[in-house]
């Protein structure tokens, strides 16, 4: 799906950049042809000044994504969520920060989730990175309580699993 959406910026590198800010970060795109998360609107100077390019480059990527069925359907429905990796610690919560051998692996969630299950723990957040977005994408999970070292230990006996750590 991702390489239908950059085809269609192929011969316009510097909208490219912009859409991929837009997607990583959740940001819609209405039909005033405002950026915006939810019904807050971002600046098009803030979102150029970001991605590094003029500001009528995101004019231009807006109206691009309006005048394109794909594009309008997938950035009019985008949204982002709170990630809980940086305040999990602040909230008492758990997290587990797997690095698989390949992000394109199969069931590596499967079997760290039934793992944390094993423990008798509760995941609240699972987030897996997006390989085109990260070249060393991750999957964070944030649990109910503290990880225990065992779990760790664990975790690092999992076929797929490169490493851990938790915080």
């Amino acid at each position: 799906m991702w390489s239908t959406v950059l085809k269609k910026f192929e011969k316009h590198p510097a909208q490219q950049k912009v859409i991929k800010l837009l997607f990583e970060r959740g940001f819609q795109v209405n039909g005033d042809r405002k950026v915006t998360s939810g019904s807050i609107e971002i600046p098009h100077t803030q979102l150029a000044k970001e991605a590094g390019v003029d500001r009528r480059v995101v004019d231009a990527t807006t109206e691009t994504i309006l005048s394109d069925e794909l594009l309008k359907n997938i950035f009019q429905n985008v949204t982002s969520i709170p990630f809980l990796r940086d305040v999990a610690p602040a909230l008492g919560l758990g997290v587990i920060i797997i690095t698989p051998d390949d992000a394109a692996n199969v069931g590596i969630l499967y079997s760290v989730s039934k793992l944390i299950f094993s423990y008798n723990i509760s995941i609240r957040q699972a987030v897996s990175d997006d390989p085109y977005f990260n070249n060393e994408a991750k999957l964070t999970i944030i649990t109910d309580s503290k990880v225990p070292g065992d779990l760790v230990s664990d975790i690092l006996q999992l076929p797929g699993v490169k490493g851990v750590s938790i915080y």
